[in-house]
């Protein structure tokens, strides 16, 4: 059996157009250097394609796809690559080989490169009417979806095997799924990075086919926007904070005040389910704690400590921190499955737990809550499971051996208790070893 290849490099030929001849060779020269021949390429032909041929004779291999159309294309080739980094490039020599070398030792920078032609240091050869159109676009896709990245229709990129694993096919059928599958990457928390590229337009777009493309981008837009502004997006937590949404934006950073003030002190803080907020990312002392990786991976960061884990579960030792944080968790499980005497075990004696959830007592985060499934069905409100009112979690908190010693609300809805962990008494506490004893 052959070895894996270390690197994938798919070809989508999709409208007819490519200078296969040309390319095929020059890449394989560039693979026989950069990857010391590790590598595999995959041309992806329509079934009847009597280019195949040549494709073969270079020693590549075909990947029929059908239906016509780019995304289908893309699927097939992805589907059927083996590497375990996978560069997808145009057929029609806009993408120039030697730049693969470039994505190849830069593999490691992010999880998903993209060769920009709109990053300092950049250049982009092209049609005029083309260039605008392209620039309007990238923007409007930009500031719609909130992404940090200056070109999204490039189809010049290179993947880790396990973005693509993780994200699946795209579901469109044209250009539009390159920004379907880096929208999903980000939503997914991979690490996304732009590398700068001289690109030069092999031919000429008519106007026909510019609105063509214009009209799936729009198409594709709407369904990635439902994405972006759902809980499934692994910033949805951190784009609340500076959320367009009035209420949206001062409930983040009414909590982020509450929750900061009553942990103000503690050097060793454990943050359960603490998504993608600004709460963990704003306590460098803090352990962050979720079920859902692609939370911690957009939280990855140098020196930040992540764990994923379940709140009934915690994978610390007995006393480890001085203070827990478990906001707007527990109404997410369902109540014949919750245990909060874990987050007990943890806690030092002495220290504080900071336990946040809405409060189903009170008539106005009820009726707050119905309006919010309506406006906003993609929003966490149509996970909560588990209503608590005051009195239940003031029970739940003093049953656990703990004194609670102050709660706050956030918009007269929300409860955040803070409550202490008895001190260890002086016959719980190792007999000091005086010298010579």
């Amino acid at each position: 059996m052959p070895a894996m290849p270390e690197l994938s490099v798919v070809v989508p030929v999709w409208n007819g157009d490519h200078s296969l001849g040309k390319l095929l060779p020059r890449l394989f020269a560039v693979l026989q250097t950069a990857v010391a021949g590790r590598a595999e390429v995959l041309v992806a032909l329509p079934a009847d394609e009597p280019v195949a041929t040549l494709v073969r004779q270079a020693g590549d291999t075909v990947v029929p796809f059908e239906p016509p159309g780019y995304g289908h294309a893309l699927n097939a080739g992805l589907a059927a690559a083996r590497g375990r980094y996978v560069v997808t490039m145009d057929a029609d020599f806009s993408h120039h080989p030697e730049f693969v070398r470039t994505l190849w030792l830069r593999r490691r920078e992010a999880d998903v490169l993209i060769a920009s032609r709109y990053v300092p240091g950049a250049y982009a050869s092209m049609p005029i009417s083309r260039r605008i159109l392209s620039r309007i676009l990238n923007r409007i896709y930009r500031t719609t979806l909130a992404l940090p990245y200056s070109d999204l229709s490039s189809g010049f990129r290179m993947y880790r095997r396990e973005v693509l694993d993780d994200i699946g096919p795209v579901h469109a059928d044209g250009l539009d799924s390159l920004q379907e599958i880096l929208v999903k990457a980000f939503s997914q928390g991979w690490k996304i990075a732009e590398v700068p590229l001289f690109y030069r337009a092999s031919r000429s777009w008519t106007s026909g086919r510019m609105a063509e493309l214009g009209a799936g981008y729009l198409k594709t837009l709407g369904r990635l926007m439902a994405l972006r502004n759902s809980v499934k997006a692994a910033d949805y937590d951190h784009r609340a904070f500076d959320s367009w949404i009035p209420l949206q934006r001062y409930w983040q950073r009414a909590r982020f005040r509450v929750i900061r003030g009553m942990v103000d002190g503690s050097t060793r803080i454990l943050d359960i389910g603490c998504g993608s907020s600004r709460i963990v990312q704003s306590l460098p002392q803090a352990v962050g704690m979720d079920m859902q990786i692609r939370k911690l991976r957009w939280l990855r960061a140098p020196g930040r400590q992540l764990v994923q884990a379940s709140l009934m579960e915690l994978p610390f030792a007995d006393q480890a921190f001085d203070a827990v944080i478990c906001s707007e968790v527990i109404e997410h499980i369902p109540r014949d499955r919750i245990d909060l005497s874990d987050m007990v075990r943890v806690l030092a004696p002495g220290g504080t737990l900071v336990l946040g959830t809405p409060d189903y007592g009170r008539w106005r985060w009820r009726a707050l809550e119905g309006a919010y499934k309506k406006v906003f069905p993609q929003g966490y409100a149509t996970e909560h499971i588990n209503p608590y009112t005051r009195k239940e979690l003031r029970h739940e908190v003093e049953r656990l051996g703990l004194t609670v010693l102050d709660v706050e609300y956030v918009g007269g809805s929300e409860m955040i208790f803070k409550a202490s962990k008895p001190a260890a008494s002086s016959s719980d506490r190792p007999a000091l070893r005086l010298a010579g004893s």
